[in-house]
């Protein structure tokens, strides 16, 4: 019996694993070079220690958003409370909150990004918080801020 119950979770964890394999940027200059190199905009995501997790859990934890991500955007996590950041960077990430007009946290802007000599660019396509209605409708709406009809 335990052999065959082993033989079973082997089967189904595949369908309930939330996906691990996304990786995001934690400098914002790194991120501006892989959108450079790659063509894709940026998704910023600003978030902070104790704020709800509903939008990493529910919508950043799926295999869809994975490889909807992968295909579209440059993945950036900004978390203003981390500990671990110089305060530079700390610095230049709160200034990065207030020009995207960041009010509320966790959200997350969408932004294409030109450099020319030596001075970097953010053009802001759009925001998006937590979506209750699910990882597709969030998809969605992210897809249309980015291609605009």
């Amino acid at each position: 019996m335990p052999k065959n119950l082993l033989i079973l979770l082997l089967f189904l964890s595949p369908f309930y694993m939330n996906s691990q394999n996304i990786i995001w940027k934690t400098d914002i200059n790194d991120a501006v070079t892989a959108s450079a190199e790659k063509r894709k905009p940026l998704l910023i995501f600003f978030t902070s220690q104790g704020v709800n997790p509903q939008l990493q859990n529910e919508i950043f934890s799926t295999r869809d958003f994975e490889e909807w991500s992968r295909k579209n955007v440059i993945l950036v996590k900004l978390d203003l409370s981390d500990p671990s950041i110089s305060d530079a960077t700390r610095e230049q990430n709160l200034r990065l909150k207030n020009a995207f007009g960041i009010e509320e946290i966790p959200q997350v802007c969408f932004s294409e990004v030109t450099s020319r000599k030596g001075k970097t660019n953010f053009n802001k396509l759009g925001l998006i918080g937590y979506k209750a209605s699910g990882v597709k409708s969030w998809i969605s709406e992210s897809s249309l801020i980015l291609n605009p009809e």
